[in-house]
């Protein structure tokens, strides 16, 4: 760390690496780079051989960490025309829906990728690619943000960026940052597949467990074990983000094991004419009755309220809470609601779809409980390693906050 007898304040991040000294340098990315743009490849241009190639929209959907080691996609369309990548480069999406979702930043780590229309290529000069990415996906992110165009599309090219202001030490320790950042990003890549092949092995035993015939013998309506109750239709003007209640709607059943918590509106008193079940208690059955039909989660601990097109489950004998809750948190519930609702603009099902769905089902209350323990075991191990997977983030934002200036 350099002498500071005058105690400015000096150009330096908050974490650094021990070996590293000096302040940083401010450039304009038009200061150290070349700023250009892709040439169109479409969708339906793609094909199962041919050349790698990466199109705008997959910055958003397919590519999530800042570096680009492998390339998904590939055409065979004539490529004499096309732009190609030079290992480094950072690529950034011309178009989104938001500002903040256009501000976007992948590295290229490979030469000759096809780079497709609405792609501005930051070419770098003697600066390191990846460590760019992270410094404006995390520092620089409200400036870009800033200088995109438009409301409902938004566009950024490269006249918006160029004198997007970067702060940059030398390019050993850009390198020895960006190292730290990747190997934390594949360890969050790692913690994803983690639970994609937990869910598809949860999925799996659960198909099987609710087909076999020695355990669940019978099969029912499920109106002979739960009545299907609606919620209350609050008015939007008593909404008050002060408020100790929270409302729930069909976005937040989301067909996790338990409710998403946040975005809900709150408000300050409860109708005088509420109903009890609209009063929500732990463990409360959900289903989502209009959009995406057919969802089911439990509810958490606290003050939540019902709203309309949410169900509620009451069951009949409470014991049977967690297999009600795992039999129809199976697609085949889903896929059965789907097939059942009503509506052009969007789907609607009711009482009478979900209470004439056929169950499988055991008189015999040990069968019902080895099925409901079973499942419930797995939702608590991808529970736990989901929030493995919010803490990796969150070590993963800190050093995005601290590393950089």
């Amino acid at each position: 760390m350099p002498e500071n007898k005058d105690n400015k304040i000096l150009n330096v991040p908050n974490l650094r690496f021990p070996e590293f000294e000096g302040e940083w340098q401010e450039k304009r990315l038009s200061d150290i780079a070349d700023l250009s743009k892709g040439i169109g490849i479409s969708k339906d241009q793609l094909s199962a051989d041919g050349e790698p190639c990466i199109l705008y929209g997959e910055l958003y959907t397919k590519y999530k960490s800042e570096t680009i080691k492998e390339v998904i996609s590939k055409t065979n369309i004539d490529n004499t025309k096309l732009v190609k990548s030079k290992a480094n480069d950072v690529i950034i999406p011309c178009s989104g829906e938001t500002a903040e979702e256009i501000a976007t930043a992948r590295c290229v780590l490979k030469d000759d990728i096809l780079l497709g229309g609405d792609l501005n290529i930051i070419r770098l000069h003697g600066y390191d690619g990846s460590f760019m990415s992270y410094q404006l996906n995390g520092k620089r992110k409200y400036d870009i943000a800033k200088v995109a165009q438009g409301v409902s599309v938004v566009h950024l090219y490269g006249e918006h960026l160029k004198n997007i202001k970067t702060i940059n030490p030398s390019l050993n320790e850009q390198k020895k940052i960006a190292n730290l950042l990747s190997l934390l990003d594949e360890r969050i890549s790692t913690q994803n597949k983690i639970i994609e092949d937990l869910k598809k092995l949860r999925s799996a035993i659960s198909k099987h467990l609710f087909e076999r015939r020695d355990l669940l013998g019978t099969k029912i309506k499920l109106s002979k074990v739960a009545e299907l109750k609606n919620g209350y239709a609050f008015q939007s003007s008593k909404y008050n983000s002060l408020g100790e209640w929270k409302i729930i709607t069909i976005t937040n059943v989301t067909g996790e094991r338990y409710i998403k918590e946040n975005d809900c509106n709150c408000i300050l008193e409860i109708p005088n004419d509420i109903q009890k079940h609209q009063k929500l208690k732990a463990n409360d059955v959900l289903i989502s009755l209009t959009g995406n039909v057919g969802r089911v989660s439990l509810c958490t601990e606290g003050l939540f309220l019902l709203n309309q097109r949410v169900g509620l489950l009451q069951l009949k004998v409470s014991e049977d809470r967690e297999y009600i809750y795992q039999a129809l948190s199976s697609h085949k519930f889903e896929n059965s609601m789907i097939a059942c609702a009503q509506g052009a603009a969007q789907m609607n099902i009711g009482k009478g779809d979900v209470e004439n769905y056929i169950l499988p089902y055991s008189f015999n209350r040990k069968n019902i409980n080895v099925v409901a323990s079973v499942l419930r075991a797995y939702d608590k191990y991808i529970i736990n390693e989901t929030n493995l997977q919010s803490i990796l983030h969150i070590q993963k934002q800190y050093l995005l906050r601290q590393m950089f200036i």
